[in-house]
């Protein structure tokens, strides 16, 4: 019979093998806010490199929660700027987290510990600011990794974590943590602890979580978040929540009368900041008060409407960046952005042809879901007579896919990967050759004349600008 890891074995296999890239994250990150001669720029570089990742960032720092002035944040330097250097950089950090935990396992018990993270990092975050702290931000971020130990067992445990979550259930009167020692010989608090000290998430985060907090420290902050948000689990009027909401009121030296309102708006904010996070299952399962009942949890999440100015303004910074000197990357970033966010579209992808020029790979892309659609976005460049894909890099074709165009073009490879049978596909043309392709939907719903002249716009500047970005390379050879 095979041993069972004990608690450093479980670090070192999580570590290595469950969550190797989120490690690789974190030094990359700690390594440009640690350097005390690095730029914003070096930070804004690392984040613009994944589509995804900044569409997030500037999601996070245009929402109410950071940005309570509601000043318009459009690029990532000048989230920076406002949220300042290590904010974005734990911002990123938790980015990369949640999405590398919602990929599977336990995922209701993954989504119940994500959703008490998310509900008391915001309490905890509105403590802090409420004693002066000058580290709320750093707060919030602490809060929302402090069960970093509990998720990951829960994503990745495989047949121990469904051992222990069939005892946990037929023993709901059992402490937790009792069940996990006799089960684990460790407790998934330890894990989180070791975890944390592994990935060297922080001081803060590692404060929280060890016993004998000083009672008046943003750590003390974190760990009423986290009463607070386990207490309101039990209901709003429990005996438990209104007990946490009086150390709670204590704490900030407020009258919980006072206090109460304040922390009723934070659970509809974390459940808002949750699904600006990606973890709508998370953002479900955070208990609103009834007053708060009829808020859209998914609103701040929906699809951005078309925004006319919006592309004015990076077609113009696009026409900047070529006076210079762009990489491919800077382009299609901005190219993808104004798709995506100029024009109001679900999703935007864009998909390379292979160095064999046998398929067209997905490369980047922005919007809802975009991680998988973005993996999926595969094709054989096969020949096949009339299928859309080799339609568009056969005949240099722009194609608005339509419910009623397979009289005319083949759409099923296409509408498989993408679940939608409304969408705009066109090709980018350098050197006289089809590379690549644009895709982009909203989601299933209806689209527009005009979305599909902006598409075609931004896809054929993305051609002159790849012209010109790759005529400049081979000048300076």
């Amino acid at each position: 019979m095979k041993a069972r890891l004990d608690l450093q074995g479980w670090v070192e296999r999580i570590k290595d093998q469950d969550m190797p890239v989120f490690g690789r994250t974190v030094q990359t990150v700690r390594a440009v806010t640690a350097d005390e001669n690095a730029s914003a720029a070096a930070l804004a570089q690392a984040i613009l490199q994944d589509a995804a990742l900044t569409t997030k960032v500037l999601k996070l720092a245009n929402s109410v929660l950071f940005n309570p002035s509601r000043q318009p944040i459009n690029t990532v330097s000048r989230a920076i700027v406002l949220l300042g250097f290590n904010v974005v950089g734990d911002l990123v950090l938790s980015i990369h987290l949640i999405d590398a935990l919602l990929s599977g396992g336990l995922r209701e018990r993954v989504a119940a510990d994500m959703a008490r993270c998310f509900h008391a990092a915001v309490q905890a975050r509105t403590a802090a600011m409420l004693r002066g702290a000058q580290d709320a931000e750093e707060v919030f971020v602490a809060a929302l990794l402090g069960r970093v130990g509990e998720m990951a067992f829960w994503c990745f445990g495989g047949q121990v974590a469904r051992e222990l979550d069939q005892a946990m259930n037929d023993d709901p009167d059992s402490r937790p943590e009792d069940l996990q020692r006799d089960i684990l010989g460790f407790s998934l608090r330890a894990l989180s602890l070791e975890l944390t000290r592994a990935w060297r998430l922080g001081s803060l985060v590692e404060g929280a979580l060890v016993p004998g907090t000083n009672p008046d420290s943003s750590e003390a902050a974190i760990a009423l978040g986290y009463r607070l948000a386990a207490a309101v689990e039990q209901g709003w009027d429990s005996p438990q929540a209104l007990a946490a909401l009086a150390q709670y009121a204590e704490f900030v030296g407020q009258p919980a009368t006072e206090v109460a309102a304040a922390v009723s708006a934070n659970a509809t904010d974390a459940a808002r900041v949750a699904a600006q996070f990606g973890a709508e299952d998370a953002a479900r399962l955070i208990p609103i008060p009834p007053k708060g009942l009829g808020v859209d949890i998914q609103a701040e999440a929906a699809d951005p409407g078309p925004d006319p100015l919006l592309q004015l303004r990076i077609l113009r910074d696009l026409s900047a960046l070529v006076a210079g000197r762009p990489s491919l990357n800077d382009v299609l970033q901005l190219v993808l952005e104004g798709i995506y966010r100029g024009l109001g579209m679900g999703r935007a992808v864009f998909a390379l042809q292979s160095a064999d020029r046998l398929q067209v790979v997905g490369k980047a892309a922005l919007g809802r879901g975009a991680e998988t659609l973005v993996r999926r976005f595969s094709f054989a460049l096969d020949g096949t007579s009339g299928d859309i894909i080799n339609e568009v890099f056969e005949q240099r074709r722009n194609l608005w896919l339509k419910p009623d165009m397979a009289e005319r073009v083949k759409p099923e490879r296409l509408v498989r990967v993408t679940g939608c049978e409304e969408g705009f596909l066109a090709a980018i043309v350098t050197g006289g050759r089809v590379i690549g392709v644009f895709y982009a939907d909203r989601s299933g719903a209806p689209l527009d004349e005009e979305g599909w002249q902006g598409f075609q716009h931004f896809v054929q500047q993305a051609g002159l600008c790849f012209e010109h970005v790759a005529g400049k390379g081979k000048r300076q050879q």
